[in-house]
């Protein structure tokens, strides 16, 4: 009489997830000059254009430099998660290397929360940089009660989720690394004028332009941040007047569930038609 021997059950979503999430933050540091690249460009073009554009504003003790530096820790949060991931996945998927993994138990899911943690880690590591290097450059000041660190925790975390969603959609835009290289670059660079990263204040833009700069996430996770480094007294310089932090979680959490239908109805694992 033989005894029926039950198979190990595998690991759950999150579980699979987690690990994955392990492994993409040993191959991440493991590459020098991508951690160089990822964590000096956005330092770099901060203390670059800082330095030309720093001036008065129309609200006293804030400089243009002030405004500059806190929108571009916000919009370095994108770089780390929209343009990496989108840029990271149409690579793997050109060498073959999703392919193999897609022969692997592990589900789409658990890639998806892999590329987050990874994200998340590097998205803070680059926020504590450049906040550095604001505050000793431009006199950026930290947030000096629990309301504005929440409001930088829960923007942070919604800002990474949805460009990092948003970034495994548009992986799957071209068929080649260079072509999602060309998009990505394309598309972070135009939200970053009009969402008023490079022009502060953000009052100085076209309101037609910051209009459609509103449908995205950069404008919000920058006007986000912008509150949590700023004194209130800066909501002066925002278009309306006032940080609309219930709009910011709102359109984020949005973008969050939007990039995640994406995420699912345009992610693959090949190059090879459906």
């Amino acid at each position: 009489m033989t005894t029926a021997v039950n198979a190990p059950a595998l690991p759950g979503t999150f579980t699979l997830g987690a690990a994955r999430g392990s492994f993409e933050l040993r191959q991440f540091f493991r590459n020098k000059e991508q951690v160089v690249f990822t964590f000096s460009l956005p330092a770099v073009l901060m203390i670059l254009l800082g330095s030309i554009l720093d001036g008065p504003t129309g609200q006293a003790g804030v400089s243009s430099g002030q405004l500059l530096a806190a929108s571009m820790i916000g919009a370095g949060i994108v770089s780390t998660s929209f343009n990496s991931v989108g840029i990271g996945i149409a690579a793997d998927r050109e060498v073959g290397a999703l392919k193999r993994l897609r022969g692997t138990p592990m589900p789409a899911a658990s890639y998806f929360i892999g590329k987050m943690i990874m994200v998340l880690v590097t998205s803070v590591a680059q926020t504590v940089i450049m906040a550095a290097v604001a505050m000793l450059l431009f006199g950026l000041k930290l947030p000096a009660d629990g309301e504005k660190w929440a409001t930088l925790v829960w923007v942070m975390l919604l800002g990474v989720i949805s460009s990092t969603l948003l970034g495994i959609s548009i992986s799957s835009l071209t068929r080649t690394a260079n072509g999602t290289v060309a998009v990505v670059q394309l598309v972070y660079l135009v939200l970053q004028f009009i969402s008023g990263v490079f022009v502060t204040p953000i009052t100085h833009l076209p309101k037609i332009m910051v209009d459609i700069a509103s449908f995205f996430p950069l404008k919000w996770i920058c006007q986000g941040f912008r509150s949590v480094f700023l004194p209130e007294a800066a909501a002066s310089q925002e278009m309306a007047g006032t940080w609309e932090l219930p709009t910011v979680a709102l359109v984020l959490g949005a973008w969050c569930v939007a990039g995640l239908v994406l995420a699912r109805l345009t992610f693959r694992w090949t190059n090879e038609p459906r």
